[in-house]
C-alpha cells in the first residue's frame, strides 16, 4: 500500500468503514493492519511490532476507530502525529461518518466534547504535592514496618502489626507506580517512567515496562477474550464471565472442576497472583534485557534481606517477600470493579460504551478512596486513564450526566457489596455452566 504523499493541489484517497474493517490483520490476504484517528487512514503493518505502547495495544484496533483511544493515552499528541505522517494512507470519504456506522454517533460526539471540557478545564493536570505526600507517606509505613519488628522482637502481636503496615505500604505503593505507569503525576513522559521505575522495580520487585504494557492492554479493550490479559486465565482453573462459561460447558471440556470455582476463587487466586509476577517479571527483564531494571528490583530483594533476615532468619524472609495479605487485598482491591462486570469478546463498540460495560464504582469515601487508590473512581480512570486521581470526583458529575443522557446505567456500589459480587458473578459463572449442558 503506498503512503499518503503531500503537494499542491494533492487530494488524499479516500476510504469506506466497510473497506477499512477488513483490515484487522485477520482473514485479508495481505494480513494489513489499518486503523482510523480523526477520520484519517493510517497504515499499521509494519508499525505495530515497533508501537512504543506495544504491539497488542495498538492492533487491537486494528480494522476500527482508534480516536478516542489515541486521545486517552498519549500526552503530546501533536508529536505523535508527526511521528505517525509517515504511516498514512488516506482519509475517510466524505460521505462516511466520523465513526463507524455501528455506533451511537451522538454518544461519540457527546464524549468526545466532555473530553475536551475536561482538558479545559485542566483536570488531567497533576499536583505535584499529592504525589509528593503519598510518596512520603508509603515509605513511611514501610520503615514503621521494620522498626516494630527491630523494636518489639518477631513476638506474634508486633509480627502481626509489622505485617499489616507492609502490606499496606506494598499496596499504596502499588497504587502510586499505578499513576506513574498512566502518566499521572507528572506532565513528562520521562519523568513518568524514570520515577516508576523507582516505585515499580525498587519498592515493589517488579518491572515497570512489563506491567506497563501488560496494562496498557487491560485500558484498551477491558474486560474483552483475546485483548484483556487481565481475563487471559486458562479454563482449567477459571471460566470468567457468563459466555465463556456456556462455550465451555458446550464443549464439555474435561477440565478441572472449574464448575466450582465460586468455592476456592476467592482462595487460590490472590495466593496465585505474586509469586506469578515475581517469576514472570524477572523474566520479562532478562528477556528484553531490561539491565536498569534489574538493578532497581534487586535493590528491593537486597534491601529486604538486610533488614528482616537478621530478625526473621532466611526461611522467614522468603515467606515474609511472598507477603500473601499484600495479594489478598491487592487482587480484591482489583477485581471488584471488572470481574462482576459485562465479560464478552470484542464486539467494537464506542469507547464510552465499552469502558461502562466492563467497569463500576465504589462508593466514595475518605477510607474507599484511600484504601483502593482511589481505583473505587474505576469508571472515571477507564474513561481518563491519564486523569490524576485527585481529580476524578471532579469530573463524576459530568460522567453521570452523559451516561442519564443517553440512557447507560452508572453502577456505584458499597465496598462490601463490591466484594461479595466477585464470588456472585463465580456463581453466574456456574449457572452458565450448567445451563449449557
Amino acid at each position: 500500500m503506498e503512503k499518503l504523499e503531500s503537494g499542491a493541489g494533492f487530494s488524499p484517497r479516500r476510504f469506506t468503514w466497510e473497506e477499512i474493517g477488513l483490515r484487522t490483520g485477520r482473514g485479508h490476504p495481505q494480513q494489513e493492519r489499518w486503523l482510523v484517528i480523526d477520520r484519517k487512514v493510517y497504515d499499521i503493518s509494519q508499525f505495530y511490532r515497533r508501537h512504543p505502547g506495544g504491539a497488542r495495544v495498538i492492533s487491537s484496533y486494528a480494522g476500527q476507530d482508534a480516536t478516542d483511544p489515541f486521545q486517552a493515552f498519549h500526552i503530546d499528541k501533536g508529536l505523535v502525529r508527526k511521528y505517525m505522517s509517515s504511516l498514512q494512507i488516506g482519509e475517510l470519504a466524505l460521505d462516511q461518518p466520523s465513526c463507524e456506522p455501528t455506533k451511537n454517533k451522538l454518544l461519540v460526539e457527546d464524549f468526545r466534547e466532555l473530553h475536551t471540557t475536561v482538558e479545559g478545564m485542566g483536570l488531567l493536570n497533576p499536583n505535584h504535592l499529592f504525589f509528593f505526600l503519598l510518596l512520603l507517606h508509603i515509605l513511611m509505613l514501610d520503615v514503621a514496618g521494620w522498626f516494630v519488628l527491630w523494636y518489639f522482637g518477631t513476638s506474634l502481636v508486633p509480627f502481626l502489626i509489622s505485617t499489616v503496615l507492609l502490606t499496606i505500604s506494598q499496596s499504596q505503593a502499588g497504587f502510586l507506580q499505578h499513576d506513574l505507569g498512566h502518566l499521572s503525576v507528572f506532565s513528562s513522559t520521562k519523568w513518568n517512567h524514570l520515577v516508576h521505575e523507582f516505585v515499580m522495580s525498587h519498592l515493589k520487585g517488579l518491572s515497570a515496562q512489563w506491567w506497563t504494557l501488560h496494562h496498557s492492554q487491560h485500558h484498551a479493550k477491558p474486560n474483552c477474550f483475546h485483548k484483556d490479559p487481565d481475563i487471559a486465565m486458562h479454563p482449567s482453573l477459571f471460566a470468567l464471565g457468563k459466555i465463556l462459561s456456556v462455550e465451555l460447558g458446550m464443549k464439555k471440556k474435561k477440565f478441572m472442576p472449574y464448575n466450582h470455582q465460586h468455592k476456592y476463587f476467592f482462595v487460590t487466586m490472590p495466593l496465585l497472583v505474586v509469586p506469578v509476577f515475581q517469576l514472570y517479571s524477572l523474566y520479562f527483564i532478562f528477556q528484553r534485557k531490561l539491565w536498569r531494571e534489574l538493578a532497581w528490583t534487586l535493590t528491593y530483594f537486597i534491601r529486604f534481606f538486610l533488614f528482616f533476615e537478621p530478625l526473621l532468619g532466611v526461611t522467614g524472609v522468603l515467606g515474609f517477600l511472598l507477603l500473601v495479605l499484600e495479594s489478598i487485598l491487592f487482587t480484591w482491591i482489583s477485581q471488584l470493579n471488572h470481574i462482576p462486570m459485562h465479560i464478552d469478546y470484542d464486539n467494537n463498540m464506542d469507547w464510552f460504551s465499552t469502558q461502562l460495560q466492563a467497569t463500576c464504582n465504589v462508593d466514595q469515601s475518605l477510607f474507599n478512596d484511600w484504601l483502593t487508590g482511589h481505583l473505587n473512581f474505576q469508571i472515571e480512570h477507564h474513561l481518563f486513564p491519564r486523569m490524576p486521581r485527585h481529580n476524578y470526583w471532579k469530573v463524576t458529575p459530568l460522567v453521570k450526566s452523559l451516561c442519564a443522557k443517553h440512557g447507560i446505567e452508572y453502577q456505584s456500589k458499597p465496598l462490601l457489596t463490591g466484594f461479595g459480587d466477585i464470588l456472585g458473578m463465580q456463581d453466574i459463572c456456574e449457572l452458565g455452566l450448567d445451563d449449557a449442558r
